[in-house]
């Protein structure tokens, strides 16, 4: 299971068996990302994939250094959660 990028979609996706389990979509300007919806596909609910798919597009960030604006209220809510991810946010 592993977080990637799909920068023509612009969103992070997370597979499983090839498939397309979970997405963060984004609009990226200049070095600030924002994050505008985050989903997890009918059926896979439940599975503490909106929290994977979240970590990984956060952590792919960070290695951009990228400043992010959670406009999400999902991703909002993980980086709460998670005070790690908070020197990310734009300032």
């Amino acid at each position: 299971m592993e977080v990637t990028d799909n920068p023509q979609r612009q969103q992070f996706e997370l597979r499983l068996d090839g498939q397309v389990a979970a997405i963060a979509q984004y609009r990226l300007q200049g070095d600030t990302i924002y994050f505008t919806h985050t989903e997890v596909q009918p059926g896979h609910e439940g599975q503490g994939l909106g929290s994977k798919i979240a970590k990984g597009a956060l952590d792919n960030v960070k290695g951009r250094n990228l400043q992010v604006v959670a406009q999400c209220e999902f991703i909002a809510g993980y980086i709460a959660k998670h005070p790690e991810y908070g020197a990310l946010l734009v300032k």
